[in-house]
């Protein structure tokens, strides 16, 4: 073989192989119309010569467009699903070279025939790519089996399923998380004999799966650390907020002793403006995630700690990851944890969830 160029070229490799540039093209873009004789003869040349096509300059070649899908739980804008929204899109204007767009929709979290039918509105479209926030197993799962029918590939955002594997996976340990909250709020709550967990919940249905594997962390450290500490719990409705007030009187009205909280959702300002309207000073209180109305409460006292996760880096990976699959041909790692960040009044000025 004669002495090749440092950089090779399509055209060395055809003359090597005795076949014509789009020849080449075809086989390294796995393209059809090469005879089985043609093909091997240029994939013999590329092994020997360890080829490595430049990924990024074929796909600003290519006039394909990638159309991906997003499912994520309904919100209110300003809370935590708008910083993980912010993310996609800032994704798909960093990749929009490459013909990239989004369309995100949406399920009620606490509706889960409404996750059912987001789902089939999805896979009627069969986009490139899906990026969901799971809800119940049994209900994700009949997505994600009909995306692997279609050979669509799929990122979790915000909590997974363990028997259930994507391509990738953004997030936090939400039990480690959990775990490490109890500690924290412990440290706050020395040797007092009960605590409480604040929830949002609607007909039973808490309306995350990543709440629930953090409380289940959490009820694991107090297993282990300090089993004789009484968890109480108050369940505030998911889809009445007026009555959250009441609810709260009458609970502090019959435990008027607990001075420590903690809420594994978004909404711990619920919490927190609570303890303001009621001059309620001295009540230890850990919630996650740096909504602004949280951030408020954790300046003026009323919230001890909120711990972070970086949703805009989740929602900004996750279309990253997918580009990275279908448009540069690269490997994805599967399991990407999140950092679980511990937030007080000194840091959060310091703080950058990017």
């Amino acid at each position: 073989m004669d002495k090749l160029p440092e950089r090779i070229r399509i055209k060395d490799i055809a003359q090597l192989a005795n076949v014509s540039v789009g020849t080449v093209d075809r086989v390294i873009h796995g393209r059809s119309g090469v005879s089985e004789a043609s093909k091997k003869r240029v994939e013999e040349i590329l092994k020997q010569l360890n080829y490595q096509p430049n990924m990024y300059a074929s796909a600003l070649a290519s006039n394909k467009k990638y159309a991906f899908s997003c499912l994520l739980p309904q919100h209110m804008e300003g809370e935590y699903w708008t910083a993980i929204e912010a993310g996609i899109y800032e994704a798909v204007t960093a990749y929009s070279d490459f013909n990239t767009s989004v369309e995100i929709n949406y399920y009620d979290p606490y509706d889960y025939h409404s996750f059912v039918n987001a789902s089939k509105a999805i896979l009627k479209e069969k986009p490139d790519g899906v990026m969901v926030a799971p809800t119940a197993p049994q209900y994700t799962k009949g997505f994600t089996t009909q995306l692997k029918m279609l050979d669509i590939p799929y990122i979790y955002i915000d909590s997974k399923l363990e028997d259930v594997p994507p391509l990738a996976f953004f997030g936090q340990n939400s039990r480690q998380s959990g775990y490490f909250a109890a500690r924290m709020l412990m440290l706050l709550a020395r040797e007092e004999k009960e605590i409480v967990i604040f929830r949002k919940i609607h007909e039973g249905i808490v309306g995350s799966n990543q709440q629930e594997s953090r409380e289940i962390g959490f009820k694991q450290y107090m297993k282990e650390r300090h089993p004789s500490c009484k968890i109480l719990e108050l369940d505030l409705h998911a889809e009445r907020n007026d009555e959250d007030n009441q609810m709260l009187d009458d609970f502090f009205r019959t435990h008027p002793d607990v001075n420590t909280g903690i809420t594994f959702n978004s909404k711990v300002y619920i919490i927190g403006e609570y303890m303001q309207t009621r001059e309620k000073k001295n009540f230890n209180l850990i919630g996650y995630d740096l909504l602004e109305r949280n951030v408020t409460c954790l300046k003026e006292g009323s919230i001890s700690f909120l711990i972070a996760q970086q949703p805009e880096l989740q929602g900004f990976n996750g279309i990253k990851a997918l580009c990275d699959h279908l448009i540069f041909k690269k490997d994805v790692t599967c399991i990407n944890y999140m950092p679980i960040d511990l937030l007080t009044v000194e840091t959060i000025e310091y703080y950058h969830s990017k």
